[in-house]
């Protein structure tokens, strides 16, 4: 299952991803915002954090309007390794070198083609468990 949140700078980018990953027959929860008046970004990834590290989520989708204050947010949380990406060849580097668990997303930045195809990349795409890998997420989590 996939978490999925958004602040208002990225309602309607999130409402394009929902439809594709029903479309797709990929299960999500919807964690807000649920409407394009103004938010603040740290409540949806917060929450889109906690359920990917309370394991209710195998993976997290966060979207604001450039993605970082998002991204930052939801890295705030232990275990969580979010990747702001705005193509898909950092969607699959990050899942095969990182196992990034979140994706972050700029709903003022991405276009929605470009977005599926990220997410896409992203969900699809496995962590390689190359040693090198491994020891470096490993020294990321000791902090």
């Amino acid at each position: 299952m996939v978490a999925i949140g958004s602040d208002h700078g990225g309602f309607a980018l999130k409402q394009c991803i929902m439809k594709h990953l029903e479309e797709t027959g990929v299960p999500y929860e919807d964690l807000g915002c649920y409407k394009e008046e103004s938010c603040d970004y740290p409540v949806y990834g917060h929450a889109v954090a906690q359920a990917v590290a309370e394991g209710r989520a195998e993976k997290g989708i966060v979207i604001c309007t450039t993605g970082i204050g998002i991204s930052i947010s939801a890295n705030k949380h232990p275990g969580i390794r979010c990747a702001l990406c705005a193509d898909s060849l950092t969607a699959k580097l990050t899942r095969l070198h990182n196992d990034a668990n979140v994706l972050a997303l700029g709903g003022g930045i991405v276009g929605m083609n470009l977005a599926i195809e990220i997410v896409d990349t992203f969900l699809n795409t496995a962590f390689s468990g190359e040693a090198r890998h491994q020891r470096r997420i490993d020294l990321i989590e000791k902090r």
